[in-house]
């Protein structure tokens, strides 16, 4: 199994960005998706999770409404499109496949694999 995040870099504030996760090695539509991240000296803590078909997706309040998650089954890749970022936004990002479709998690120790990360910088 292998995820690979990508889309990551450095932005201003208030500018945009699209992370993508692409799962190989597990029947993707199967599993629920979650982003997670983790900035300097901090742990690692929950962005959103998104359910099989993408209908039910939870989202940090520090994100909601900024940030917005979609799937595309068909591609096996995940997306996590970020808007309005702020400095605060500033970490590595994670992706990660859970084996309970039916009801995505905001906890990470429930998920059964991740990616290798993707730096967002969010500097002037």
């Amino acid at each position: 199994v292998q995820l690979q995040a990508s889309g990551g870099g450095q932005v201003q504030p208030g500018g945009s960005l699209r992370l993508s996760c692409v799962a190989s090695g597990l029947p993707f539509s199967r599993y629920a998706m979650g982003w997670f991240r983790q900035a300097p000296g901090k742990g690692r803590e929950f962005v959103a999770a998104q359910g099989w078909s993408g209908v039910i997706t939870y989202y940090a309040d520090s994100v909601k409404g900024r940030f917005t998650s979609t799937r595309d089954n068909t591609k096996n890749t995940v997306y996590l499109q970020m808007n309005s970022l702020k400095p605060e936004d500033t970490a590595v990002y994670y992706c990660a496949a859970d084996s309970n479709v039916k009801n995505p998690t905001r906890n990470q120790y429930e998920y059964d694999y991740w990616g290798q990360g993707t730096q967002v910088t969010v500097s002037s």
